[in-house]
């Protein structure tokens, strides 16, 4: 068997197939929004899940196009004259056709962990689940082409079979309004768009997109094998069966791959040493990185009365998820990429509590962060072009007063916030 399956992979259309799948899948990954993954090896299996809006029509196509084969070479008759049965010949073309969809993913998902290997040190166990998700999907979507392509052994049916595939996922979000949830049974791409630094997958929807794909593959299989009308109506018994499954085992709640946060992901990781500064898990790679500047801060900050000893990353996401707020902690979003100054941190000093409803305006914080360094502002800011200038009006105001009244009015910004009582330009207005 397994000589057999040798000369399938070679022979077929499999090792094409996985050539494919790698390239446009690769391509895809590193070009199509940007390098949305960098964040961590969950998000990096989220975004492979998001692609298969066009890896899973490929492979529904190429299914098609291989099964198709006999027909172009014109020997469906003499195979179907020999004593061996359809199954048994079957069975190494779907070897052979599922190893290399297989394949091609994972070494998608291999030339996309190239990129971040060097700083993604979180790796939880779903990860693994995601994936298998994701490559269980595109083999049922090839055993599902080559049974079409059996039952419809025409040229224009691989390329047509493509498109099908493509409009079904995307129309399926749609049809399903307003039961989200329901999307996430049927759809392996559902959700998996831009997945935050803490996104997660959860079991229950995993387990149910798994069992409709098996489902869908179980029915790929029988249609492939069978001869005749009543074993292929009988052969739509697994789809019936799967979907009543995965219905029940999917969670109710809309959006809820959306709102599925991994706790172990946000827990904090500390540097050694003093002052104490901490990332998430998930950034733990980014440690080093962060130390440098967020102690530069901390030691500036100590000039303040009541400031800050502390920093550690704000782990605030959707939907209304806090991390505990203490007066002597710094919070600080740390994004994968992006380069942490001292200025950020000290400015961070004088943000409100995440459940505040008036946060303090970025230019009197960042206007305190300056002076506190003694620098003078370097602010740019393509989404906001007046903030420079803000932020240098109020600077130049604190600079032309003496250190003790400036120091005076940082304080009292400070307070105003601790206390969520921040009014509009609190730091102009009490300049005179």
């Amino acid at each position: 068997m397994s000589r057999v399956l040798g000369v399938e992979l070679r022979r077929s259309a499999a090792l094409g197939t996985a050539l494919i799948l790698l390239v446009i899948g690769t391509l895809a990954l590193y070009f199509a929004e940007g390098i949305g993954f960098a964040t961590g090896w969950m998000q990096l299996a989220m975004s492979q899940r998001l692609y298969l809006a066009l890896l899973w029509p490929i492979a529904l196509a190429a299914g098609a196009w291989q099964s198709s084969r006999e027909h172009r070479s014109k020997v469906t008759e003499l195979f179907a004259s020999t004593p061996r049965p359809r199954a048994h010949r079957t069975l190494p073309t779907l070897g052979a056709m599922a190893v290399a969809v297989v394949g091609g993913y994972l070494a998608m998902g291999i030339a996309g962990g190239l990129w971040i290997i060097a700083t993604a040190r979180y790796f939880p166990l779903t990860v693994l689940v995601v994936t298998a998700v994701g490559a269980l999907s595109l083999i049922a979507a090839v055993w599902l082409g080559q049974a079409i392509g059996r039952l419809l052994p025409w040229l224009v049916v691989a390329p047509a079979l493509g498109v099908a595939g493509l409009a079904l996922l995307l129309l399926i979000p749609g049809a399903t309004r307003p039961h989200g949830w329901l999307a996430l049974v049927f759809s392996p791409i559902y959700e998996m768009n831009m997945p935050g630094a803490y996104a997660t997958v959860p079991g229950r929807a995993s387990l149910s997109q798994a069992i409709w794909m098996l489902a869908l593959a179980a029915t790929a299989v029988l249609l492939l094998a069978s001869d005749g009308w009543r074993p292929r109506v009988a052969a739509l018994l697994p789809v019936a069966l799967g979907v009543t499954l995965a219905i029940a085992v999917m969670p109710r709640d809309n959006r809820y791959v959306t709102d599925a946060i991994d706790p172990v992901a946000q827990e904090q990781v500390c540097a050694g040493g003093a002052p104490r500064v901490c990332v998430s898990r998930v950034h733990s790679g980014m440690l080093a990185d962060v130390t440098g500047p967020a102690r530069e801060a901390l030691t500036v900050l100590a000039k303040l009365p009541g400031a800050p000893t502390a920093m550690h990353e704000d782990t605030t996401s959707y939907p209304d998820f806090y991390p505990v707020w203490h007066d002597d902690v710094v919070l600080l979003r740390v994004e994968t990429g992006e380069k942490l100054t001292a200025s950020q941190v000290v400015a961070a000093a004088f943000d409100t509590p995440p459940q505040c409803d008036r946060p303090t305006p970025r230019a009197d914080g960042l206007a305190a962060a300056y002076w506190l360094l003694g620098q003078e502002p370097a602010v740019s800011d393509p989404d906001d072009p007046a903030l420079a200038g803000e932020v240098a009006a109020r600077w130049q105001a604190l600079h032309t007063e003496p250190a003790a009244e400036a120091q005076a009015h940082l304080l009292a910004l400070r307070k105003a916030a601790l206390t969520c009582t921040i009014e509009s330009d609190i730091l102009s207005r009490d300049i005179k």
